[in-house]
């Protein structure tokens, strides 16, 4: 596997979608590889394939390679996608239509093929035995959370980077130069993938999930705070699309039920997570934020089945938002589908390889381990809290650590602070009390 370092430059380059200067590559990655390591990790990248260059000396930029790794479509999808990619001009004004939602009959009608749910299920399935519904989800919530948060928040067109997420859920460590909306739009995120995954043991998805996920997703987003989780009573209209979404209370009522009881009768799980996606988005139940509740709500069914989840990983907005037209705009679900099972197979990877080095021994932990129980001690005794634990830990790294070290050793500190609770705390000689008064 790649070089952490080099898995985040991969990740901002991505997030990016243009070429970038070193310069812009070191902003973005908010200061946690030097120069000298970012430019090593370049190198790399560009000699194993994955990204080119264009220039020469100060005015080089970078830009991912195209690969093999890039979204296939298949010849719908790619048809569906140039489609809705004419001009909004010469494409047709429709209305919602409830065909679409009623017409479709749990078990005998079906948006993914067989060969789809197996192949999914062959990459998805962490465990053979029967567990607990949101086990493994729990034991992955640290990552999920970021990764999910991040991602989804992306595609909404935020620029926080991967870093600066983590950061930001970890320690409340707010990223210069952000505004307050896109600040409060991840750690909304946060909030809402928190209270899926402790809602995971419900035998059912049901309103009370969905609403507050909702409530969740758009806490001091909505200019009208009572619409939060509450389904619409007024018209909105969607932008870059002909698809009017209904505008009748009554009828928005009607299908949201019936996407609820629909879903619950479905067997398959990613049949289950891909009808969320189609329907929640089509009928636009919310005033705002129906695209990022249907990203969550699809990793409900996922999460209680104990599979991989789905966290949106490297996919592409364009892609993403092209199936979405072709939902709304003909009633056609292939384009989104094949962004569905790609983006499900960079998940399981990604987490499958987060399984597989669970436990794997961390040299530079190894040999800092004394350095790092004092760093941690310190913050606690020292009621260090925020973005201030940042700035301790560089401090601290920086006397007491190698140059080359340190880098290493900064991300190990955060991870293990981040990490802290009750069951674990005497590894660092942190005696319950004080802990506690900590985390106050």
């Amino acid at each position: 596997t790649i070089p952490i370092e080099s898995q985040q430059i991969i990740q901002v380059m991505t997030a990016a979608d243009h070429h970038l200067k070193i310069s812009e590559i070191e902003n973005l990655l908010a200061g946690a590889i030097t120069r000298r390591t970012l430019q090593r990790r370049l190198f790399e990248l560009k000699r194993l394939g994955f990204i080119q260059t264009q220039g020469t000396r100060a005015g080089t930029e970078y830009f991912l390679a195209e690969t093999k790794e890039k979204l296939p479509l298949s010849k719908i999808g790619q048809q569906l996608k140039e489609k809705v990619a004419q001009p909004l001009i010469k494409r047709k004004p429709v209305p919602y239509n409830v065909e679409f939602l009623f017409s479709y009959q749990p078990n005998k009608t079906f948006y993914l093929t067989e060969t789809i749910k197996s192949h999914l299920l062959q990459l998805g399935q962490q465990f053979h035995q029967k567990l607990t519904p949101g086990t493994y989800a729990k034991r992955i919530l640290h990552r999920l959370l970021i990764d999910l948060s991040w991602n989804s928040s992306r595609l909404e067109g935020n620029t926080y980077s991967l870093l600066e997420t983590q950061r930001l859920i970890e320690y409340g460590a707010l990223a210069n130069g952000k505004n307050a909306i896109e600040t409060q739009m991840i750690m909304n995120h946060k909030d809402a993938i928190e209270f899926m995954v402790e809602q995971a043991d419900t035998n059912e998805l049901n309103k009370y999930v969905l609403m507050n996920i909702h409530a969740l997703l758009s806490n001091n987003l909505l200019a009208n705070p009572r619409a939060r989780g509450q389904l619409r009573q007024i018209p909105v209209g969607i932008g870059k699309t002909v698809y009017y979404p209904p505008e009748i209370p009554q009828i928005i009522h009607e299908c949201f039920e019936r996407i609820i009881m629909t879903v619950n009768k479905i067997k398959n799980p990613f049949e289950q997570a891909f009808f969320l996606m189609v329907q929640l988005p089509y009928l636009q139940p919310f005033e705002d934020v129906n695209k990022r509740v249907s990203r969550l709500a699809a990793n409900i069914p996922l999460i209680q089945n104990n599979l991989s989840p789905l966290s949106f990983i490297d996919v592409p907005k364009s892609d993403y938002i092209s199936g979405l037209l072709a939902i709304y705009e003909l009633n056609q679900v292939t384009l989104m589908r094949d962004v569905f099972v790609w983006a499900y197979e960079r998940s399981a990877q990604h987490y499958q390889l987060m399984q597989d080095t669970l436990g794997s021994p961390d040299l530079v932990a190894m040999r800092y381990k004394q350095v790092l129980v004092d760093l941690v001690s310190w913050v606690i005794t020292h009621h260090i809290h925020g973005k201030a634990i940042l700035d301790t830990i560089a401090a601290w790294s920086k006397k007491h650590v190698d140059r080359r070290d340190q880098v290493a050793f900064c991300n190990q500190a955060e991870r293990e602070i981040a990490s802290l609770h009750e069951g674990n705390i005497a590894v660092y000689r942190i005696e319950p009390d004080l802990f506690r008064r900590w985390k106050k």
